[in-house]
Parts: structure tokens; C-alpha cells; sequence
């Protein structure tokens, strides 16, 4: 069984894979401060009643964690057959940009995913603490993309700053002139949101000519994607299943 992980700023995600097929999977809560015994103690409950791991591969956008996760894996999977996606790690995916370094490894993994998925040119819509946009070419290269504030984000911003305003549950009101305060902040999420994507994605396909696949993914994929004109695919576990043939990209198994 191997065993996927993606630390994110604001969850980390789990998967167990049984080959190709993801037998199962889990998400919690990312915090910078947990400790490598902490990080075992979770995992140990987490996988109990399955069958042992026999590999593991995993990436992370917080240094912190990725600190931890080093340990915690020394210590507690010590013959455990391991890839960490970092620069340097084969993933079949040349990086067309100006500083390859800077480019987080989920949006890497994302796109060895999206590639072999659903071919290219295509985009990866990635909803989480920020959403990304992520391009990948018709030869598999990711050639770059854009970054926005997530909507989580953006509404704890906007309850912060305005008084009047409160957070409220992402959910679809019942027209996009919202009639109390509530309803209004909810429009403006989620309507907005899909048009910002719908926006960007028209401006990137206008650079590329051609798009065959506009995937949507991450933790809040699900409440926009309804709205969206543009979205073709939702692929919860883009991530993980890039983690699995990264992994197999890395090994002899």
C-alpha cells in the first residue's frame, strides 16, 4: 500500500493507494507548530485498520511541516521505501519558468496528474488557501499560471476589516442579489469567485489558442464548480494520484 501525503498551508491530505486505485483517504488540519511524534501518533490512528504501508510519497508547501514529516518518517517508517517531491526529484515535468525553485511541488505534482489525465494544453484550477491556476503545455511542461487570495481567505479578510460583516457558510443563496447581508456576502463568494476563475481561464486560453481540459481540484473545488462556465473536469485527488505516479517515477516498484 502506499501512502500519499500533501501538506498544504491550511490541510494536509492523505490517501492510501492499493496500485492505481485510492482505497482510501483523509484530510486535517495543517498546523506549522506539530511535532514529528505528534505527526506519527495521527498517522498511526489514521491507518490502524489497514493494511501496512510498504511505500510512501509525499510533498509539502510548509517548510515546517516538511521539517517534521522528515523526522517523523525517520523515525517511525525508517524501512519504508520514501519519495520526497523536491527540486532535483525525476517527475517528468520540465518547469518553463524563471525561477523553477520557487514553483510549489503540489502545483508540479498537479500537473504530472492533469498530464496524464487529460493530455494538454490544460489548466489546473487549484482551490485552497490560495487558488492557483496552473498551465500545463501540450508536451506536458508547466509553463507557469497565476495566484489569487482563496476564498476562505479572502472572507476571514473581509470579516476582519468591516465591522458590519461576519463570516458566513459557502453555500448557493437564492439569487445573485442577495436581499439581507448574508446572502450578499455569499453571492459575492461564490458568484464572484467563479467569475474570476471563468475570467482568468478565458484570458490563459486566449495565450494558448487551444485548451482541451480545465480541472478543478482542492478543498473547495466542489462549492464553485457549479458556477463556473469553464471548468470541464473535478478531480478531487489531483494531488494524490500525481503523488502515486511521481512515486512510481522514482522507484523500482
Amino acid at each position: 500500500m502506499l501512502l500519499t501525503i500533501d501538506v498544504g498551508n491550511t490541510n494536509t491530505v492523505l490517501g492510501m493507494f492499493d496500485g492505481e486505485e485510492l482505497d482510501a483517504s483523509w484530510r486535517i488540519k495543517t498546523d506549522s507548530r506539530t511535532t514529528a511524534d505528534e505527526i506519527a501518533l495521527t498517522f498511526r490512528g489514521l491507518l490502524e485498520d489497514h493494511p501496512p504501508v510498504t511505500g510512501i510519497a509525499l510533498c509539502s508547501t510548509v517548510p515546517a511541516v516538511l521539517r517534521e514529516m522528515r523526522v517523523m518518517l525517520a523515525k517511525y517508517f525508517p524501512n519504508i521505501e520514501t519519495v520526497i517531491v523536491e527540486p532535483g526529484t525525476k517527475t517528468g515535468v520540465p518547469v518553463l519558468t524563471d525561477n523553477p525553485k520557487e514553483v510549489g511541488t503540489d502545483r508540479i505534482v498537479n500537473t504530472v496528474a492533469a498530464f496524464a489525465l487529460y493530455g494538454g494544453p490544460s489548466i489546473v484550477v487549484d482551490f485552497g488557501t490560495s487558488t492557483n491556476l496552473d498551465v500545463v503545455s501540450a508536451k506536458g511542461e508547466f509553463i507557469g499560471g497565476a495566484l489569487a487570495p482563496g476564498i476562505e481567505i479572502s472572507l476571514d479578510a473581509l470579516a476582519q476589516r468591516a465591522a458590519a460583516l461576519r463570516k458566513v457558510e459557502l453555500v448557493r443563496p437564492r439569487a445573485a442579489i442577495g436581499k439581507n447581508t448574508v446572502e450578499a456576502l455569499q453571492s459575492g463568494a461564490l458568484y464572484g469567485f467563479a467569475g474570476q476563475v471563468d475570467g482568468m481561464v478565458e484570458r490563459i486560453s486566449e495565450e494558448l489558442d487551444e485548451v482541451t481540459a480545465v480541472i478543478a481540484t482542492g478543498g473547495l473545488a466542489s462549492i464553485v464548480i457549479g458556477e463556473s462556465r469553464t471548468i470541464t473536469h473535478h478531480e478531487p485527488d489531483l494531488t494524490l494520484i500525481g503523488l502515486r505516479l511521481v512515486f512510481e517515477r522514482n522507484t523500482t516498484r
